[in-house]
Formats: C-alpha cells, structure tokens, sequence
C-alpha cells in the first residue's frame, strides 16, 4: 500500500462499503415523499444527534466523549497548537469514513456522519498516539433510510459514479494505449479528457487511500521515487520530457488501478451526509489544489480539474437537493446561486478547443488577480455546500 500524503487527500467522507454497519447496508425501497417532510422532522432529528468534539494536539486527537449512541453524529474538529498535526480521520476498518484536514493551528471545522454501532477509530496522523478508539452503540430510531426521498438520492449517486468510473476506465485505456505506442502528442490530448472523470469522483475513490494515491499521487505525496505513479507520474514525463519513453509499465499500472476502482465502486453504497460532505470535500480540492496551479504542474490543464470537481459536487448536490429544499429552502437557494456564480467564474476561460484539448485555457497563464477571484467564488460556494450535511443527516 501506497500511504497517502495527509495534506492531499480532502475527503470528509464519500461513500462506504457494504460490510461496516449502518453506512454499507443495502438501502431500502419506497416511493420518493419528500413533500411529507416537515421542518418538525428536521427538528426532531437534530435533537437525536451527537456532537463529538475532537482537539487535535502532538500527543493525539481522542474524541469526546468517546461513546455516543447510534445516529447522526457531527465531528467538530479543531486545532489550538500543533503544527505537526493538521487532521483527523474516523476509520472503520481502514477505510476513511470522514475527516478534516489541513486545520493548521487555530483552525477548526467539522463533518457529519450516520454512524451504526460498532468500533471506530479516531486517526491523526503524525501524533504520539495516532489511533484512538470510538465506539458507536445502540440503535437509531430514525434513520435517513426512513426518508424515501434520501433513498432515492443515494441510489441516484451511486448509478452516477459508476457510470463516471466507467468512463474513466474508457477514457484511462485510450491515454495509456497512446503512450504505450509512443504518440506523445496523443497521450497529452488524452491525458485531460480521462482525468476529468476522475475529478468528478475524487472524494469517492479517496475512500480508498491507496488507490487513490496510486492513481492520483503527486510527487511530493510519495514516500520514495517508486511510489510516484498514476497520472501525474506520466503527466510529469510527457510535459517535462516530451516523451514517453520507458512509461509502459506505469501505463500498465494506472490502467490496472482505474479497473479495480471499477470494481470497488460498484460495491459502495451511500449515506445522505456522506455525499454531502463530499461535495464539500470536492469544492475544497478546487480551492487547496486547482486554484493553486499545484494538481497540474507539469501540464497547466487545472481548470479542466476545477470543471471536474465542480461537476461532481454540483451532482452530490442535485440528488440531495428535493430534501434540502424542504428541510431549508434558504440554503438551497444560496447554494443553487453561489454555484452558478463559480460556474460562472470559471466559463470566463473557456476556449474551442483549448490549451492541449482541455477546452479551458492554459493555466499558467492565468494571472494571481484572476485566481484571486475565482478563490473568492469558490470560497462562497464551499461555504454553502458545507452546511448541506447537517440539515439532511
């Protein structure tokens, strides 16, 4: 396994699998009736919630209390000192349930989860004692599941991602077959339009933390020089080299790893709060990693990412926003604007066909003042799309 480098990843959490409680159980049938929700059901499920409050420091990051019942629980994740220690994870298993990373000292923030009884993990990497456990009991007696309209929401997602993997699969194939026979021009054209599809579904192949870091890992996420594959180990080849000579066996690999991702997915099921709070993790990775030109260094394509990841929130929020509609109207509308105003934002540089196919122009040539305003409207749609978890857990 590849470890991940904490600062890349920005899942809260995506998606889980089916073998870990109340967050992988099969999700029921029903008829969507989301008109019957009432701000009194909202209610009475807010006050069945726990808080769990987490201070991450050197020495660790033990939650508090440590035992909550089974429900809704919000993480609230904060860090008064440490500058070694900058996030928390909830494990199951060793799969990244939710987390709140990058919180440099003085930071705080918070994610949201459905969680079933069982053993969990508090996980921050980089403390004294790493892991703590938590532990979940009892039974919930309301679930998101009782809401067909959530039902159908997560049913909806899911259909959506696979079909996403499955094009990434398509796409990933074409780019490596192209820089298998050598047609570098080819493989750079290509190189975009299979990322995309990644892109749209980060925070759910981020579940999967070595995976995502074989496939997605940047040179500075690798603990060796073996251990950078994936895109960007070939995107540094072909735009830094002009070539793709000796690429063959990582062009291998990365379609090895996008067709296990395939796989994977198709077994994943998911929680309302869960894509909630990946929509918040994807608008974040524009912010942290696009906006800063970081993701795409070699080749410049990172408005071709910043569409990506806007579109796969934007549908995180789409199939949840029926529910959020009648649970906060409000919101709903704010979110629905500050997303038009991103997208907005960002068509300012599209181009026909664009920089290297990407139908964007090429990054690097985009001042600090525009990447100041396209920070300013993604700020305000994170901050929008960060509240969606906790009206419709």
């Amino acid at each position: 396994m590849t470890p991940r480098a904490t600062h890349r990843r920005a899942l809260a959490c995506a998606a889980t699998v089916i073998t870990a409680g109340l967050l992988m159980t099969a999700c029921g049938g029903g008829k969507d009736d989301s008109k019957g929700s009432t701000p009194a059901d909202a209610d009475n499920a807010a006050a069945k919630s726990s808080t769990v409050k987490i201070d991450i420091s050197d020495k660790d990051c033990a939650p508090t209390p440590a035992t909550v019942p089974a429900g809704t629980v919000k993480f609230d994740v904060g860090n008064k000192g440490s500058a070694k220690v900058t996030e928390a994870e909830l494990l199951d298993g060793g799969k990244i349930l939710g987390e709140k990373e990058n919180l440099t000292p003085g930071l705080s923030g918070d994610f949201t989860l459905n969680l079933d009884a069982g053993k969990y993990q508090v996980y921050c990497p980089g403390a004294k004692t790493e892991k703590t456990e938590f532990t979940v009991t009892g039974t919930a007696e309301k679930t998101w599941k009782d809401e067909p309209a959530l039902v159908t929401a997560t049913r909806q997602y899911a259909t959506w991602v696979t079909g996403e993997v499955r094009e990434l699969v398509t796409g990933t194939d074409a780019f490596t077959a192209a820089v298998k026979a050598g047609k570098t021009d080819d493989a750079k054209k290509l190189y975009g339009k299979a990322r995309v599809h990644y892109e749209r579904i980060e925070s759910t192949a981020e579940v999967w933390g070595d995976i995502d870091g074989r496939i997605d890992g940047r040179i500075d996420d690798a603990a060796t020089a073996a251990d950078f594959t994936g895109f960007h180990r070939i995107e540094q080849e072909l735009w830094e080299k002009n070539s793709t000579a000796g690429l063959g066996t990582l062009a291998d690999r990365l379609s090895a790893d996008v067709h296990d991702l395939y796989t994977k997915v198709q077994k994943v099921e998911y929680q309302p709060a869960a894509i909630a709070n990946g929509a918040t993790d994807l608008v974040n990775e524009i912010q942290s990693s696009k906006i800063t030109g970081e993701e795409e260094r070699y080749s410049h394509i990172d408005l071709l990412d910043f569409d990506g990841n806007l579109a796969g929130a934007n549908e995180a929020v789409s199939v949840l926003l029926p529910v959020l509609k009648q649970k906060d109207p409000a919101l709903a509308d704010t979110v629905a604007q500050r997303y038009q105003a991103t997208a907005t934002a960002l068509k300012a540089y599209a181009a026909t066909p664009g920089y290297e196919d990407s139908g964007y122009v090429d990054y690097s040539k985009v001042t600090d003042a525009q990447r100041r305003v396209l920070a300013q409207a993604v700020d305000a749609y994170a901050e929008s799309v960060s509240k969606i978890a906790g009206k419709i857990a």
